[in-house]
C-alpha cells in the first residue's frame, strides 16, 4: 500500500498551496508544468516548503483539511517548527528532516 503525503508549496506570489499525493516529486513537477491543481496554474509554485508522511489516504486527507484551516502565518510556523524536528520520513525545503503529527 502506498504512503500518502500532505505537502505545502510556496507560490511565486508568496501564497501557499496545500495538497496530498503519493509521489510528491511527480505532483510538484505537474504543478510546475501547469498540469496540477487549478490554483497552481494561476499561481505557479516556487518551492516545496514541507511534506508530511501518512500511512493512508484518510489520514493524509484529515491532515490536509486541518492544515487548510490554518492562516498562512500558522502554516509557515508549522513548516518552521517541523524543520526543527528530526525524522527522516518528512522533509522541509531542500531535504532537511522534519516531522508533523496531526
Amino acid at each position: 500500500m502506498p504512503r500518502w503525503y500532505v505537502y505545502i508549496l510556496e507560490c511565486l506570489d508568496g501564497s501557499l498551496y496545500t495538497g496530498i499525493a503519493t509521489d510528491v516529486e511527480r505532483r510538484y513537477a505537474a504543478h510546475v508544468a501547469g498540469k496540477g491543481a487549478r490554483y497552481t496554474r494561476s499561481h505557479p509554485p516556487s518551492r516545496l516548503l514541507a511534506r508530511f508522511e501518512y500511512p493512508d489516504r484518510a489520514g493524509a486527507s484529515k491532515a490536509e483539511y486541518a492544515i487548510k484551516q490554518l492562516t498562512p502565518a500558522r502554516k509557515r510556523a508549522l513548516c518552521a517548527s517541523a524543520c526543527a524536528k528530526s525524522d527522516s520520513n518528512h522533509t522541509i525545503d531542500d531535504g532537511s528532516p522534519a516531522e508533523f503529527t496531526s
